[in-house]
This record gives C-alpha cells, sequence and structure tokens, in this order.
C-alpha cells in the first residue's frame, strides 16, 4: 500500500513536469492524462484503482479476522469501491483537451470523475463513522475521522463552489481536486497502516 501511495504522488509529479505543463493550481489532474505523455497519469489512474481495490480486499480479510461484522461496513465499501472503479475508468475514457468541446469519452469521464470523487469521500466518512461502533476498531477513528472528514470538506468546494463563487473555482479548481484526492490516499494509507501493525480487538464493553 505504501509502495502504491508513493508510485502516484511520483508518477503525478513526472506527469505534471511534462509538457504541456498545465498549472496544478487551477487545472484538472485529468487534463495531465492528454498530450504526448498522457499514457503515464493514465497509468497512474489505473495504479490509484488497483491500489484501492487492494485496500478493500485487504480491509474486507481484516474484518473477518477481528471477528467484525463486515455487513455493517458494506455501504462504505461499496462507495469507496465505486472510488476504485472509477479511477479504472478514468484511465479508459479521458478527458478532453481544455478548451475543447465536449466528446463522448470527455463526458464519460467527467460523470465517473463525481461519481468516483462522491465514493471516496463519502466512503471514507461512512467507514469512519462505523468504526466508532465497533469495539475492535474504536481507536481508528480518532484519527480516521478528521482526514475524512477534510475529504468531504474538499468535496463539497469541488463540486459546490463553482455555484457559489465561480471565478474562485476556475481559479483553484486544480488543487481542490487534488487536495480531496490526497485525503482519500492517506486515510486509506493511515488505516492499512494501522491494521498491519496487528493490533488486536478491544474488550467489548
Amino acid at each position: 500500500m505504501d509502495a502504491a501511495v508513493f508510485l502516484y504522488l511520483v508518477l503525478d509529479v513526472v506527469a505534471q513536469i511534462l509538457p504541456p505543463h498545465y498549472n496544478p493550481i487551477n487545472t484538472a489532474e485529468s487534463d495531465l492524462a492528454v498530450g504526448p505523455y498522457g499514457y503515464i497519469m493514465a497509468l497512474n489512474f489505473v495504479n490509484r484503482g488497483l491500489l484501492s481495490l487492494a485496500f478493500l480486499y485487504a480491509f474486507g480479510r481484516t474484518l473477518s479476522f477481528l471477528g467484525v461484522d463486515s455487513a455493517k461496513y458494506r455501504r462504505g465499501v461499496f462507495l469507496l469501491g465505486v472510488w476504485g472503479v472509477g479511477a479504472l475508468l478514468l484511465a479508459l475514457f479521458p478527458t478532453d483537451v481544455p478548451a475543447t468541446p465536449v466528446s463522448w469519452h470527455g463526458l464519460i469521464h467527467l460523470v465517473v470523475a463525481f461519481l468516483a470523487f462522491v465514493g471516496g469521500a463519502l466512503g471514507v466518512l461512512g467507514l469512519s463513522l462505523q468504526f466508532g461502533h465497533d469495539p475492535a476498531l474504536r481507536d481508528l477513528k480518532k484519527f480516521a475521522l478528521p482526514v475524512a472528514a477534510i475529504a468531504v470538506l474538499f468535496l463539497v468546494l469541488l463540486f459546490g463552489l463553482p455555484f457559489v463563487l465561480p471565478h474562485l473555482a476556475s481559479r483553484i479548481g486544480g488543487v481542490t481536486e487534488r487536495a480531496l484526492i490526497g485525503s482519500v490516499l492517506v486515510w486509506m494509507l493511515a488505516v492499512s497502516t494501522y491494521l498491519a501493525k496487528g493490533h488486536k480487538p478491544r474488550a467489548a464493553l
């Protein structure tokens, strides 16, 4: 998990450095997937999708090991699964070059990106809230919930700001999107690291 998140960061930086040098502050990450080096960002979408699905698989196995009822986590797992599958689909349906008409694959990309971002932010929030109801995972909530709240905050800014302050949204949309993506990835990394350390279930009260 650590290596996959680190690889995502490296590929994102590499894609940003290479032409056509989009501004990361106001330009969406998906725009890095178009142009002569767009395949690097496309590979990174695949990396994000696979690492997210791998996290969900390991998370499910951990719940079973701890004797936790996984049914209570199905909604959060489903939403985070939308995030993971969505990343894979983003690689298959690239966005359009900025300032050009929306194509059929560009439209699919926009819809998938919206669903993936909503799924990621609400998925980590739902799972974090559920941690507090399980003695085996209660300690996770202390740091998982604040990170999840940050992800939801940036989700609201990303999709709500254009309706309230469209000029500002156009200027900071890129960094807002990246902050949302980063929050979800940090959440998965923190949770997987905590669980990988072999924390034992707390005694039920």
